[in-house]
């Protein structure tokens, strides 16, 4: 499989991860990376603070073991910017419905991201969230969204 691929396939595993309530596999994606939020000041490195900020930032239905949600990533743009690094830059979409939600899109934006290869294998380097519209988050987000507005 060529790099641009496997790029892409960490950018989907992210997505499945997350929808699949799997925080922990999620967490260990940026065992050597980092999360940032200009928005939001923040930068959140390493498996532990990353599964930390998961778990206290996104909701877990317990009938289902997931948010609830579909995020879906598209305009994948890839740029090689050495042998061993790359650049990305993508759109997300995040969709959930809940038995008192209706299927909607709850918040939409673009992800950059920076990635590396470490033993032959692409990891986050770094993954940069923005936001650009926001709907109606409160059945995913355990914390008040009315800051994302």
């Amino acid at each position: 499989m060529d790099d641009a691929r496997e790029i892409e396939n960490l950018i989907y595993r992210y997505a499945e991860l997350i929808d699949s309530g799997e925080l922990q596999g999620l967490a260990e994606l940026f065992a050597t990376g980092e999360i940032i939020s200009r928005e939001h000041n923040t930068q959140i490195s390493g498996t532990e603070n990353v599964l930390k900020l998961y778990r206290n930032s996104c909701r877990i239905y317990e009938s289902t073991g997931t948010p609830r949600t579909k995020h879906l990533t598209t305009n994948v743009i890839i740029e090689k910017t050495g042998p061993d690094h790359a650049a990305a830059r993508s759109y997300y979409t995040v969709l959930q419905s809940t038995e008192s939600l209706p299927l909607q899109a709850i918040i939409t934006g673009r992800y950059i991201d920076t990635f590396e290869k470490r033993n032959g294998a692409w990891t986050f380097k770094t993954r940069e969230m923005v936001i650009d519209n926001v709907g109606d988050c409160s059945a995913h987000l355990l914390y008040d969204t009315t800051s994302l507005q």
